[in-house]
């Protein structure tokens, strides 16, 4: 089951895809968002289409998809979460889980165009495990714990300008992961029960050359773990967004050029589904 908004930008419809079909998720929710995650949505969605109570949308075909998620509250980054990316960022990997921010307003559809920043000359790729909060998390207990308070997974591109999160810039991340269009998302909620967070391959492709190729087995941190710590320093609403970290393979090794106008990125994640995107000049 793949939860998905299809439409246009501001005006997306809630749908559901099972077997190849399209179906309407209007008698349930006018969105899929915190409230809906938090009212047991995926549930009843699975219930309704198990009885056929959901109306199948023919015209879905070429249509928009837009982000799965609407109007998260958060999105909570996780830095260096893979070794051979800290390794290839010319640090050692971290002891504990290392915690930035993107604007909710950078989040996009896994199909849109990305708009490079005037003057922006470093801007990077980023294929992430998103992790979708279901309920409320508050002082987890355990990390085990944790895993009940997930909706469910997509992916993420985590763009990065690396100039701007660089010391240059005072040395603060979140400067370099805020640009407009830099986490395109989706394009599907998968529901938690589907998937095995630590054992999910995951790919990019720049101009259809490859560039990352890993596994989420090869976190240093799992989900778990990271849902968990956060927890101890922050309140995790329904709706909010983890990205979980990139693999190595970035154009921040050296070994890549950095993207430009005119390129694509594509990413993708097992069982996930895959994105593309085109890189633009940004409009001022």
């Amino acid at each position: 089951m793949e939860l998905m908004r299809l439409g246009p930008i501001g005006s997306e419809r809630p749908v559901v895809r099972h077997n190849g079909r399209t179906f309407s998720l209007d008698s349930l929710t006018a969105d899929i968002d915190g409230t809906f995650l938090a009212e047991d949505g995926i549930e009843r969605a699975r219930a309704a289409l198990s009885a056929g109570d959901l109306v199948e949308v023919t015209d879905a075909e070429g249509e928009r998809i837009g982000a799965p998620i609407a109007h998260p509250m958060a999105v909570l980054c996780i830095g260096q979460n893979y070794a051979a990316h800290a390794a290839e960022s010319g640090d050692a990997p971290p002891e504990v889980p290392i915690l930035f921010h993107k604007h909710p307003n950078t989040i996009v559809g896994p199909f849109d165009d990305v708009a490079i920043p005037p003057g922006a000359q470093r801007v990077d790729w980023e294929v992430e495990l998103g992790v979708v909060i279901g309920t409320r998390a508050r002082y987890l207990t355990s990390p085990e714990e944790a895993l009940e308070h997930i909706a469910g997974y997509v992916v993420s591109n985590d763009v990065s300008e690396r100039e701007y999160q660089s010391a240059h810039s005072g040395g603060q991340w979140s400067k370099g992961k805020n640009c407009e269009t830099f986490n395109p998302l989706g394009p599907a909620l998968i529901p938690a029960d589907d998937v095995d967070p630590q054992s999910l391959r995951l790919w990019s492709r720049v101009n259809g050359e490859p560039r990352q190729d890993s596994n989420t087995n090869d976190m240093i941190f799992s989900v778990a773990t990271i849902v968990h710590h956060l927890s101890q320093y922050l309140v995790l609403e329904p709706g909010d967004l983890i990205n979980t970290g990139t693999p190595q393979g970035v154009a921040l090794s050296g070994r890549f050029p950095y993207l430009r106008a005119g390129d694509t990125m594509e990413i993708g994640i097992e069982g996930l589904g895959t994105q593309k995107q085109h890189l633009v000049p940004a409009l001022t």
